[in-house]
């Protein structure tokens, strides 16, 4: 009885915010100091990521 291990406890890990935007998988919000710009003669918006700050545009 006196051969009893100690086993610890395994958490799961948890998923960190720059973690799940290198698998690409980002939080897009439309990015208010910039709202909009003009690209061609086209109304386009500016996305940026909340949490790594990457930016993508879109064509209106």
């Amino acid at each position: 009885m006196s051969n009893v291990i100690p086993l610890s406890s395994h958490r799961p890990k948890k998923v960190t915010p720059k973690g799940m935007c290198q698998h690409g998988i980002h939080k897009w919000v439309i990015w208010k100091d910039k709202q909009f710009d003009s690209r061609k003669g086209k109304l386009v918006t500016v996305f940026r990521c909340e949490r790594c700050g990457e930016q993508k545009v879109k064509a209106i």
